[in-house]
């Protein structure tokens, strides 16, 4: 699926740590940042998890809610959240519908070895339910605050 700036962002209900079934939907009226992340517990996607988390409030500030999606389960998620007290949901894509949607669902290469995983990518959806930008294949040093100076700078 081909994902275009200025149209609705793709639909999806997914589990999320606080028990509830969580979709985009939900936060109409607000402007949403949606990560999507390769593991919990893992050094990149916990720096980027602890940045996120260090940064909530300004993004509160922005009326902007943080949603950070991977394909690991909701007990994980749980761990992940506890262990680095992180103040936003994590939702479970086990079956990678979502990530399919926003089309981060990709052949990986590591250590000489292909696998189906998570190219670690941010979208910014605004109020209205619209993509406004989006970062793919993110290195994570530096990609929290950028993507808070991108939201004041659409307010």
């Amino acid at each position: 699926m081909s994902l275009q700036i200025g149209e609705k962002a793709p639909e999806f209900t997914l589990h999320a740590n606080n028990g509830q079934e969580v979709s985009l939907t939900d936060f109409k009226g607000k402007n949403i940042i949606l990560y999507f992340y390769p593991k919990d517990m893992t050094p990149g996607c916990t720096t980027e998890a602890c940045d996120f988390r260090d940064q909530h409030e300004k993004f509160e500030e922005l009326n902007a809610v943080i949603l950070g999606i991977s394909p690991d389960p909701i007990s994980r998620h749980e761990k992940f959240i506890e262990k680095h007290g992180l103040p936003f949901l994590l939702l479970a894509d086990e079956d990678h519908e979502a990530a399919e949607q926003y089309d981060v669902w990709k052949l990986k290469k590591n250590f000489g070895k292909e696998y189906m995983g998570i190219e670690r990518s941010t979208f910014l959806i605004n109020k209205e339910g619209n993509l406004v930008k989006e970062w793919r294949k993110v290195k994570v040093q530096g990609h929290v605050e950028e993507a808070l100076e991108y939201l004041r700078k659409e307010q």
